[in-house]
């Protein structure tokens, strides 16, 4: 359980960190068409991210992504007048899905974190009840071997007694027969 939260986990950082990436060069695309800057944008290096992101999300309408990969491209060049802020629009719409995509995302991974604590906490109650239990066996282990000890040791001292009881006995009859035998005479 271990090894797989910690490749769940590695996973989301990385998946954190790209995304973090992607929104702010969503971001600054955003700010620099804003002030109508859109052919330093243009020149930056937030271009590929941004034309990734349209790539990669199918949210989009076709007809948005292709005047967003127009524009892009500079195919518009001197025809996108910042006011009318389409573009604008179109890529601030993108930023408010990422952000909540990662905004969800986070929400997982803490539940995921949550759900993995309460498991290793769960897990550790059990192995503690069931060492609990070890020892108790193994104490009541401990104790039928003292009682197998003793048993065999009282089997012995019994042998011992009965052994010594039938001497008595064959001595006794030996006893008994030479004293009939000197009273009958």
């Amino acid at each position: 359980a271990t090894a797989i939260r910690e490749k769940a986990k590695a996973v989301f950082e990385k998946e954190l960190a790209e995304s973090k990436a992607d929104l702010a060069a969503l971001n600054k695309a955003v700010a620099a068409l804003e002030k109508g800057m859109a052919g330093s944008f243009l020149q930056s290096r937030d271009v590929g991210t941004v034309r990734r992101l349209l790539g990669q999300n199918s949210d989009i309408i076709e007809a948005d992504r292709q005047e967003v990969l127009s524009f892009l491209s500079g195919q518009q060049g001197a025809e996108y007048a910042p006011s009318s802020g389409e573009i604008t629009g179109i890529l601030k719409q993108l930023g408010d899905e990422m952000a909540a995509d990662l905004e969800d995302a986070v929400k997982a991974e803490a539940a995921a974190k949550e759900n993995y604590e309460e498991l290793m906490a769960a897990k550790a109650k059990e192995v503690e009840t069931l060492q609990a239990q070890i020892e108790d066996k193994s104490a009541r282990l401990g104790n039928i071997g003292v009682e197998v000890a003793e048993k065999m040791n009282d089997i012995e001292d019994t042998k011992e007694a009965l052994a010594a009881d039938e001497k008595f006995l064959k001595e006794l009859d030996e006893g008994c027969s030479t004293k009939t035998a000197e009273w009958e005479e």
